[in-house]
């Protein structure tokens, strides 16, 4: 999925031409990346804000188009208010097609009320993760990662490399452990504390 967004090149930098912006309705922000000089940029408040609250948004491809020019990229930062609904700065940074891009993906964990884990044993679900990291092209770049817990019983766990991943895309870890994602452990404190244990002790194994 991408998204498009419109952009305007900011010709005044500095924390009161910033101010300035927002007073306007506008954020600031810079496109940088590819090899190319950083692009300081300005765009709709309204735009953004409602942009980032879609979920898919913080891992797609996004199509900028710049005073009529376009280029692709992937958001990787960005500031707000600390207390008000308000954008103050965007990152960018620009997409090479031909280039493998490295970024996270969301998970979104499926089919848990029917487990036996938790259906049939009244097991607890035990979200470690809630996003993986991938390379791919952009073309390839997935909306979300979906895991199946339809068979998932207490003491199981699905790991990384058990992932069912989109043609082109690959996980990894920087440590390169086939770390658990998720777990169901026995609904008592004392279970869960040695089934987490006991499922920590078979991922570095």
């Amino acid at each position: 999925m991408a998204f498009d967004l419109n952009v305007s090149i900011r010709k005044v930098q500095g924390s009161s031409a910033s101010r300035r912006l927002r007073r306007e309705g506008k954020v600031p922000g810079i496109v940088y990346g590819a090899g190319k000089p950083a692009t300081m940029i300005e765009m709709s408040h309204k735009d953004i804000y409602f942009s980032l609250k879609k979920e898919a948004f913080h891992s797609a491809v996004i199509n900028l188009n710049i005073d009529g020019n376009k280029e692709q990229a992937l958001l990787r930062d960005y500031q707000v208010h600390a207390y008000k609904p308000k954008v103050h700065h965007v990152d960018f940074q620009r997409i090479d097609p031909t280039h493998e891009l490295h970024t996270k993906v969301p998970l979104h964990f499926v089919n848990a009320e029917v487990s036996p884990g938790i259906k049939v044993k009244g097991g607890i679900l035990n979200q470690l993760a809630t996003e993986v990291e991938v390379k791919c092209l952009a073309k390839d770049l997935p909306e979300f990662i979906q895991v199946d817990l339809a068979n998932l019983d207490i003491g199981q766990a699905i790991h990384l490399q058990d992932l069912k991943l989109p043609a082109g895309v690959k996980a990894f870890t920087h440590t390169d452990e086939n770390i658990a994602l998720v777990n169901i452990v026995a609904p008592n404190g004392a279970s869960v504390a040695e089934e987490t244990a006991e499922v920590a002790t078979e991922t570095k194994e």
